[in-house]
């Protein structure tokens, strides 16, 4: 009974999560490369992506494997937020939020004192930045919805400032996503328990 209590206390991330998760990256990646083909198809700013990290080969093949991914993302991150919001844990882990709660957070990251023996709490920087991932994937959902079927979501163009608008939208969504997952990666490093965590589901706090 001693041992079964003692691994329900460091079990932080639960299977559904973690595939979730993988899922979700697995399909970021997956949209991210094959979006900078498309992009250097027909740029609307002034440079292009090294070929080398696109993926598709050329438009057409990255056009599927851009639906692919879109489909992948839109199921799997619906079915992600469900489970959260079922079993409680976007309340418990992403809430309370305040601005107030957020700078004092910032300023003890920037002073290096920030504890991470506990990975099953997150700090409210982490909160704001998981929550934001949330919302750009979102506007990455609609503003690609767009930019696929413009005559069928007309209402959600114009919402977005038309076509061009949306294309410009569904960019800089991706970049900001980028800037989330390069913040994310560096955390990682810094703490490569949390990598552990998300590969066993076994964290929780540090002995």
């Amino acid at each position: 009974m001693a041992r079964t209590a003692t691994l329900q206390r460091y079990s932080s991330h639960p299977g559904w999560l973690r595939l979730t998760h993988w899922l979700n990256a697995l399909a970021v990646l997956v949209m991210v490369t094959s979006g900078w083909r498309i992009f250097n198809a027909s740029p609307f700013f002034d440079f292009s992506f090294p070929a080398a990290l696109t993926l598709g080969g050329w438009l057409g093949g990255a056009l599927q494997w851009h639906f692919a991914g879109m489909w992948l993302l839109f199921l799997n991150g619906v079915l992600y937020l469900m489970l959260n919001i079922a079993t409680g844990r976007l309340f418990t882990r992403f809430f309370p939020l305040s601005p107030r709660g957020v700078l004092q957070d910032l300023s003890t990251a920037l002073r290096g004192k920030l504890a991470h023996d506990d990975l099953s709490h997150y700090n409210q920087v982490q909160r704001l930045a998981y929550l934001f991932a949330i919302v750009d994937v979102a506007l990455l959902i609609m503003s690609g919805l767009v930019l696929w079927k413009s005559v069928q979501f007309g209402l959600l163009r114009e919402l977005l400032g038309g076509y061009e608008a949306a294309r410009r939208v569904h960019f800089i969504a991706m970049a900001l996503l980028m800037a989330f997952v390069a913040v994310h990666l560096v955390m990682v490093a810094v703490v490569p328990r949390t990598l552990l965590l998300m590969i066993t589901g076994k964290g929780g706090k540090a002995s």
